[in-house]
């Protein structure tokens, strides 16, 4: 009698995990750097034994949207922006990952670092640090760093060597098993890269994910009205 409910939990339950993906789109629509999710829906079918099999409503993938967001210009000098392919390299806790988000900010120490304090690393794995002294810092288009006119390094930007093994952190942070240099990155000093997020259509989502579920809800009620009228029946 439950088979019409238990496939239903199922996709209640899909539902309510592809609504808190969409408020998360939603909460960083403005974040500099980051990258929408959506949540993938598959079939798991169980065979009956002799009856008709149950098909439920498998919804525990995840998937990035890596289009490019729009290109803000802040004049600040720190703050980069690539155009096209490729990620700033980062560490964190030790790992390189990978990050879109430039804005970056010069520590005490001269440490070139991102918002939350993570070093941002040269094209060869190594932290990059900026002259104290320095009174002009410029980046060119292939991410070259020179202080009052001298070259002191190069911003690593890179690529995955394997797009689809990339995993989510926190923030917009990916780590990755490989990576390999882009061979003519495009940075753009002065600039930052908007959030890929359209709030537009993720509040459009958002209306359609919440009628599905009032639709599922409103089966659920009804077949445990007529599980209850059978059951009372039963017991007459």
């Amino acid at each position: 009698m439950a088979d019409g409910i238990y496939p239903t939990l199922g996709r209640q339950a899909g539902l309510l995990r592809e609504m808190d993906v969409i408020a998360q789109n939603i909460a960083n629509a403005n974040t500099t750097g980051y990258r929408a999710e959506g949540l993938i829906f598959s079939e798991f079918v169980i065979a009956g034994d002799g009856a008709p099999s149950v098909s439920f409503a498998y919804a525990n993938g995840r998937q990035t949207r890596f289009d490019q967001g729009g290109l803000e210009q802040t004049g600040g000098t720190f703050d980069l922006a690539i155009e096209g392919e490729g990620y700033f390299l980062v560490e964190v806790d030790g790992t390189p990952h990978l990050t879109r988000a430039g804005a970056f900010l010069s520590g005490p120490d001269g440490g070139l670092r991102t918002a939350e304090g993570h070093p941002v690393l040269d094209a060869g794995g190594a932290p990059i640090f900026i002259p104290t002294d320095a009174r002009a810092i410029y980046v060119g288009g292939d991410g070259t760093l020179s202080a009052d006119g001298q070259p002191i390094g190069q911003i690593g930007v890179v690529t995955p060597e394997d797009a689809g093994a990339m995993t989510r952190r926190a923030g917009t942070m990916f780590a990755t098993d490989g990576f390999q240099p882009v061979e003519s990155p495009a940075v753009k000093q002065g600039f930052l890269e908007s959030s890929n997020v359209n709030p537009v259509i993720e509040i459009a989502r958002m209306v359609a994910v919440q009628n599905a579920y009032e639709m599922g809800q409103g089966f659920m009620d009804r077949e445990h009205e007529r599980m209850q009228s059978m059951l009372r029946l039963m017991d007459q």
